[in-house]
């Protein structure tokens, strides 16, 4: 079985509610965050001159964490093994005690998923809410989310409910690391590399 999330960015408002949970119940420091808000935004107003503007505006949110991809860059990039991925249900995870907090899977993480702790000297990310899964719950991002915009479970069955598009700019491309990832796209949302627009809210992510 390979575990995964679901992200409507349709009707997700950019509130939010799920990063601070997320923060809350990893107690994690500023600067640290496993699942990120992304406000992608571009378009352009023009006055045609007789006192009427035409615009082609856009704005919408992408809640992403880490995806637990089949084909993750950072347990490639880990020299220790300490970033690898559980068989039982895909999840990627860290292995604390042989982490040595250098970083390299950060850095090759396209989804930006890895975050160090610069206290312990560790690297740190989302691991589906493992103790809350254990319990029989959902990860509390997902609980968390007031538009119900988020889903997590087999990827197998988000699938079969939500179909398979996993691509949305400013996202990269799915071919990377083929993330379990499920998205329903925005009316206005954009194809990755199209460059149409660009994150409008960098220091919060």
């Amino acid at each position: 079985m390979q575990l995964g999330f679901y992200v409507d960015t349709a009707i997700c408002s950019g509130c939010k509610a799920c990063m601070v949970s997320c923060k809350d119940k990893n107690d994690l420091n500023v600067g640290r965050n496993f699942r990120r808000v992304y406000e992608y935004a571009g378009g352009s107003c023009t006055d045609n001159g007789n006192g009427v503007f035409s615009q082609s505006v856009f704005a919408y949110y992408t809640s992403i964490s880490c995806n637990h991809c089949d084909t993750p860059a950072c347990t490639k990039a880990c020299p220790t093994g300490a970033m690898h991925k559980r068989i039982e249900d895909g999840l990627v995870l860290v292995h604390d005690d042989i982490c040595i907090g250098c970083s390299s899977c950060a850095q090759a993480c396209p989804y930006d998923a890895p975050q160090l702790d610069a206290e312990r000297g560790k690297m740190t990310k989302c691991d589906g809410c493992i103790d809350r899964l254990n319990a029989g719950k959902r990860p509390m991002c997902v609980d968390s989310c007031i538009h119900r915009a988020l889903d997590f479970g087999p990827i197998d069955e988000l699938r079969a409910k939500y179909g398979e598009t996993a691509e949305i700019a400013p996202l990269p491309a799915a071919s990377i690391t083929k993330p379990n990832l499920i998205l329903r796209v925005h009316p206005d949302g954009q194809p990755v590399g199209s460059g149409a627009g660009s994150v409008v809210n960098p220091n919060e992510v």
